[in-house]
């Protein structure tokens, strides 16, 4: 399968399972293949609960995001597996 279409059944996929929870932002953030069958596209996400309790026009506040690594098999282009993607311990604190 060729990456664009790796990342469309992780995209869908995610949408799917987390639609239901208002999951909004939906995208692309990275992609690998593991030179075999195994494809792992990690998608993120924001939920409703995810945005700042407080608004503040003067010091604009993020909404936190979720990363989910969608691993597909290459040869049946299913999804196998899903799971948290851990984010560097320094992105997170800025």
């Amino acid at each position: 399968m060729e990456v664009k279409e790796a990342i469309a059944i992780a995209k869908s996929y995610i949408t799917d399972i987390f639609g239901p929870e208002g999951a909004f932002n939906v995208g692309l953030e990275e992609v690998q293949f593991d030179g075999d069958s195994l494809w792992s596209v990690t998608i993120g996400f924001s939920r409703p609960w995810d945005r700042p309790a407080v608004q503040n026009a003067l010091l604009p506040q993020q909404e936190k995001r979720t990363y989910k690594i969608v691993e597909i098999n290459d040869n049946s282009e299913r999804v196998v597996g899903v799971k948290n993607r851990m984010i560097d311990s320094i992105r997170t604190a800025l």
